[in-house]
């Protein structure tokens, strides 16, 4: 997993409420147990018509915001099913932080295990992002996870609550995997351990 440290970068504007899993990554594209592979079926549902054709409407589809690696939304963004895709289709895109005034438990915790730094904000403050947002690829925010603030692309600052153990995490860039083989040595010596006083287990 790719550490996250300071991010700057273009954020799309998403101003919906209740974005759930399925309009982030459709059923039909649950098939796979890969991580990659799944960002162009990001948002399909409102990407692309029936002919597979571009909606140009979509602001993913826009040319200013084609290269966003944040999003913008709002209330209770990732509720709906608990499918672990959703997160994988936003990286896979190239978003890794996405801001909202609140968050689904459930995508919200597994967001940190794929690198996507999730930011919970109080609504008037997202305003203030959304509009900076929607003045395109010349307003870029920074992210910065240690001093855990945002600053638009106006130079107003905002600071954000995150857990002090999933910061660890991001920054390090360690997921569930990366956190077990942290410690294999002491993994190595129990098993050493308990072979030599169990040898039939």
């Amino acid at each position: 997993m790719q550490k996250f440290d300071t991010l700057t970068g273009i954020a799309a504007p998403m101003p919906l409420i209740n974005i759930d899993t399925d309009m982030i990554i459709p059923k039909q594209f649950l098939k796979t147990i890969k991580r990659s592979g799944l960002g162009v079926n990001l948002f399909d549902e409102m990407r692309y018509d029936d002919d597979r054709a571009e909606i140009p409407t979509f602001v993913l589809n826009q040319d200013a915001y084609r290269e966003a690696q944040i999003i913008v939304a709002g209330d209770n963004f990732g509720c709906g099913s608990s499918r672990e895709h959703a997160p994988w289709a936003i990286a896979d895109f190239g978003i890794t932080c996405v801001m909202a005034p609140s968050f689904a438990d459930i995508f919200y915790n597994n967001c940190f295990k794929n690198g996507i730094l999730p930011i919970a904000l109080p609504q008037e403050q997202i305003d203030v992002l959304m509009k900076d947002a929607e003045k395109g690829a010349n307003a870029r925010m920074t992210v910065d996870l240690e001093a855990q603030t945002v600053t638009t692309s106006d130079g107003d600052v905002f600071n954000f609550e995150v857990d002090a153990f999933k910061k660890h995490c991001l920054m390090q860039g360690l997921d569930d995997i990366g956190l077990t083989m942290e410690k294999v040595k002491s993994i190595d010596a129990f098993e050493e351990t308990v072979g030599a006083q169990r040898p039939w287990v």
